[in-house]
C-alpha cells in the first residue's frame, strides 16, 4: 500500500490518491471506500458511521448501492469515473432512502466520487446540504433566543423590586381593613405577586448558580428522568430505551442536564394525553456517539448524541420556530419556560438542542461535546 499523502479530491484535476485509512479517520465529511465492480464497502470513516447511524462492522462487506436506494445519478457518477472519462465527479444528489433518515425520506447532499491509486478501489465523499442550512438557521435562532433571554432577564430584574413592594403593601392593607370580607381581594394581590415572583426566579435561576462540574454516566441520568416521568404518568405511556451502552461518561453539571432532559420528556408526556387513553403513547430515549461534529462554529472530535422521540400530535406550526423563546407554550396553562431552560442548560455545556416535528413524530436532538481533558485543564 502506498504511503503517499492523500490528495484532496476537491482540489485539482488529479483525484487519484492512495488508500491510507489513518488519514481519513478525522475528516468531517462522511467517506467510504469500495471495490469495483462489486461496489463492496471495505472502509467507512467515523463521520460516515454517524451519518448512516450504523457501525463500521455492520457496514463492511455490504454494497454501496444498497445504502442509497440504487440511485441512478450516483451509479452514473461512479461509472464515469470508473471508465476513466473523468478523474473525479462532483455533483449535488438527492438520496431518497438512508438508514438514518428518521425525520425525512430524502436528503440532498454534495457528493464527490474519485478513483484511488490502488486498482479497482473508489472513494465516495458526501456532505448533507440541509446540514449547512440547518446550521445557519440554528445560529440565527440562537442569536434571537439569546436576545430574548437577555431582554427577559432585564425585565425580571426590573419587576423584582416593585413586586416586593406591591406584596408588602397588600399585606399591610389587609391588616388595616375593617371588613374581613375585603381581605380576599388583598389575598388575590399577594398570591398573584407570589406567582409572578416564582416566574421571575425561574427566569433568573440558570444564571445564579455556578456549575457543579463532574463526570457522570449519562444513562443513569436518563434513568432518573425516565422513572420520574413514569411515576407521574403510570398508565398508557411507554418510555423505551435505545441506548449505546459503550458511551463514555460526560463531564458537566449532572443536575442541570437531568433538568434539561426532564423538561423535554415531561412536555412530551403532557401532550400525549390522548394517546395514553388508548395505551399507545410512546417516548424513545436514543443515545449514540457523534463523531467529528461542529457546534457553534467549534469543531469537536466526539459528542454525546441524544434523541427524545415521541408519537404525539406534533408542535403547532405557528410556534414551531419559536418554541425555545421565553414564555412561548403550545399547551394551555404552560409557563413557556421549560424548553427555554433546557436550551440554556445545554448551551452552557457548549452543546446544542434542536427540534423537528410533524403530526405523529416529534424529535428533540441534543448534542454535548466530550471535553473532559479540556475542562479538567
Amino acid at each position: 500500500m502506498s504511503a503517499n499523502l492523500l490528495r484532496n479530491p476537491f482540489k485539482g484535476a488529479a483525484a487519484a490518491a492512495p488508500f491510507v485509512p489513518g488519514l481519513l479517520e478525522h475528516l468531517p465529511n462522511a467517506l467510504v471506500v469500495f471495490t469495483m465492480p462489486t461496489y463492496q464497502l471495505i472502509y467507512v470513516n467515523p463521520a460516515a458511521e454517524a451519518a448512516l447511524d450504523l457501525s463500521r462492522k455492520s457496514l463492511l462487506g455490504h454494497s454501496l448501492l444498497d445504502l442509497f436506494g440504487r440511485n441512478e445519478a450516483l451509479v452514473h457518477m461512479i461509472t464515469e469515473v470508473a471508465e476513466g472519462r473523468v478523474a473525479a465527479q462532483r455533483q449535488e444528489l438527492v438520496f431518497e432512502s438512508m438508514p438514518s433518515r428518521i425525520h425525512q425520506e430524502s436528503m440532498p447532499a454534495h457528493v464527490v466520487v474519485a478513483m484511488l491509486e490502488e486498482p479497482n478501489l473508489m472513494m465516495m465523499d458526501w456532505f448533507p446540504i440541509d446540514q449547512q442550512l440547518r446550521s445557519e438557521r440554528d445560529e440565527r435562532v440562537t442569536q434571537q433566543v439569546e436576545a430574548n433571554k437577555e431582554l427577559m432577564r432585564n425585565l425580571a430584574h426590573e419587576i423584582k423590586n416593585p413586586l416586593g413592594g406591591i406584596r408588602g403593601a397588600a399585606q399591610l392593607l389587609e391588616y388595616e381593613l375593617p371588613d374581613k370580607n375585603l381581605r380576599e381581594y388583598t389575598q388575590v394581590i399577594v398570591k398573584e405577586s407570589d406567582r409572578l415572583q416564582t416566574l421571575v426566579d425561574r427566569l433568573l435561576a440558570p444564571h445564579r448558580k455556578a456549575h457543579a462540574m463532574e463526570t457522570f454516566n449519562v444513562h443513569e441520568a436518563l434513568e432518573r428522568v425516565r422513572s420520574l416521568v413514569l411515576a407521574e404518568f403510570p398508565h398508557g405511556l411507554s418510555i423505551t430505551r435505545n441506548y449505546d451502552t459503550s458511551l463514555p461518561d460526560v463531564m458537566g453539571d449532572q443536575e442541570q442536564l437531568i433538568q434539561a432532559v426532564l423538561n423535554i420528556v415531561h412536555n412530551a408526556a403532557q401532550v400525549l394525553q390522548e394517546q395514553m387513553k388508548l395505551g399507545t403513547a410512546k417516548i424513545e430515549l436514543k443515545t449514540r456517539i457523534a463523531r467529528s461534529v461542529t457546534i457553534a462554529k467549534q469543531h469537536y472530535k466526539m459528542a454525546f448524541d441524544l434523541h427524545v422521540i415521541d408519537n404525539g400530535p406534533g408542535i403547532p406550526d405557528e410556534i414551531r420556530e419559536r418554541i425555545f423563546f421565553p414564555l412561548v407554550s403550545g399547551r394551555e396553562g404552560g409557563s413557556g419556560l421549560g424548553l427555554t431552560l433546557a436550551q440554556t442548560f445545554v448551551q452552557q455545556h457548549q452543546g446544542f438542542i434542536a427540534c423537528e416535528s410533524r403530526p405523529g413524530l416529534t424529535v428533540f436532538h441534543i448534542q454535548i461535546p466530550y471535553r473532559k481533558q479540556e475542562m479538567a485543564e
